[in-house]
Order: C-alpha cells, then sequence, then structure tokens
C-alpha cells in the first residue's frame, strides 16, 4: 500500500529535518536535500504521483506564524507544489491547504 500525501510529507519533514539526512527517500527513490544560498535553509524537491513538490526549512526571519514557531525551536517545514503552499508540517503534524489535483487521495 502505498503512503498518503500526508505521511510523505511527515516522511520528508522527518528526514530532512529532524534525521538532518543529505538525501530524503520517497517512494522507493532518494532525493538531495540542497541548502538554500541565502539563508542556508533545507530544501528538497521530489515527487508524489507524478506531481513536483518542494520541501522548504520554515525561514524562522519572517513575521508568519511558522516563523514565531520556527524561533521558538519547532522544526518547521512548507510544502510547495506548482507554485502554491500545499502544506506544511510542523513537529510532526500536518496543515493542509487546501485540496490540489493530484497532491492528495
Amino acid at each position: 500500500m502505498n503512503p498518503s500525501f500526508e505521511e510523505t510529507l511527515i516522511e520528508v519533514w522527518r528526514q530532512a529535518l529532524v534525521e538532518d539526512t543529505n538525501t530524503v527517500k520517497v517512494g522507493g527513490e532518494s532525493y538531495l536535500v540542497r541548502r538554500t544560498p541565502k539563508r542556508g535553509l533545507r530544501q528538497v524537491d521530489f515527487l508524489f504521483d507524478g506531481n513536483e513538490v518542494r520541501g522548504l526549512e520554515q525561514n524562522p526571519d519572517t513575521k508568519s506564524r511558522w516563523a514565531q514557531m520556527a524561533r521558538a525551536g519547532k522544526k518547521v517545514m512548507q510544502f510547495l507544489s506548482k507554485g502554491r503552499y500545499v502544506a506544511n508540517v510542523v513537529d510532526g503534524k500536518v496543515t493542509r491547504y487546501g485540496r490540489r489535483a493530484g497532491t492528495g487521495r
């Protein structure tokens, strides 16, 4: 049985932010965890059901409530698909921003 979109996001978050790995494994494939040039935030591009998804560590220096959580020591990763934020994971819990074709079941 294939993992759900939410389970996949949690797994990417766990591998990239909690375990601090250089690669994450999704659906039998490995994807490189890179660092953004300016802030050094962790970022990983991967495929889920044929859709490109990007996981991006939350920048703690912005004014959002997610950044406030990151400043408080929580591990926060935002997920984007097709140029839009689709979800985030904070300490292992997923928040979805709305259903997008191909990113949910």
